[in-house]
């Protein structure tokens, strides 16, 4: 591609912690000035049934230990001979190649406890585009205020739909969009490989 898929990092529309919204920007951006086709992108959600699950390089973590987010989402490209991550909330370059970004970012999971173990809801940008809605009510404490300030444009939403990013966050492959990996099928399917490098694990995830 001659053109840049998406806006540098410091010129895409991000707003902290709400990570989801950032994403569904990053495809929006990418259908309205068709830098790419959309059957090239898949938005990745990371989670797992205790939505817990710890993730390397992030900019709100410290030193070498992990974040433990309720999920993640990513964009990556198609191509297994060279697919790309666009993680804004990472300290990895953006794009990053699909393997560093499993060295470095997911690691092994070998030695981390079941309970933290990732999953990989793999939704095709147009179907995510199509689909999502948030009506931000999960970012809102029990009195009604923020838990992070809300992003400044409108909550995105579908004709049918106000609220469904449980359909996303969800791993059971019954319910939902797209497709549930595992950590292996999901570097398998994307990198032909399995192996991601593992170092220095959080106390919190190591297994006992």
């Amino acid at each position: 591609m001659n053109r840049r898929l998406v806006p540098t990092r410091e010129d895409c529309v991000y707003t902290s912690c709400y990570c989801e919204e950032n994403v569904w920007k990053l495809c929006d951006y990418v259908r309205k000035q068709r830098t790419a086709p959309l059957e090239h992108l898949f938005v990745i959600f990371i989670s797992n049934e205790t939505r817990t699950v710890p993730l390397w390089k992030q900019k709100s973590g410290h030193g070498d230990l992990p974040v433990i987010w309720v999920c993640d989402v990513t964009v990556n490209t198609a191509d297994q001979s060279d697919s790309l991550v666009y993680d804004l909330d990472s300290t990895l370059s953006f794009p990053c190649s699909l393997k560093l970004y499993a060295a470095q970012a997911l690691r092994s999971e070998s030695d981390i406890r079941p309970e933290y173990h990732r999953k990989f809801r793999v939704v095709p940008a147009d179907s995510f585009l199509l689909n999502f809605a948030s009506d931000r009510s999960h970012m809102r404490n029990s009195d009604g205020s923020w838990k992070m300030p809300p992003p400044t444009y409108a909550p995105i939403c579908t004709a049918e739909c106000q609220m469904n990013l449980d359909g996303f966050i969800n791993m059971d492959p019954a319910i939902g969009w797209g497709v549930v990996f595992s950590l292996n099928h999901f570097l398998q399917r994307y990198i032909g490989s399995t192996s991601s490098a593992s170092s220095s694990s959080s106390s919190a995830a190591r297994s006992s």
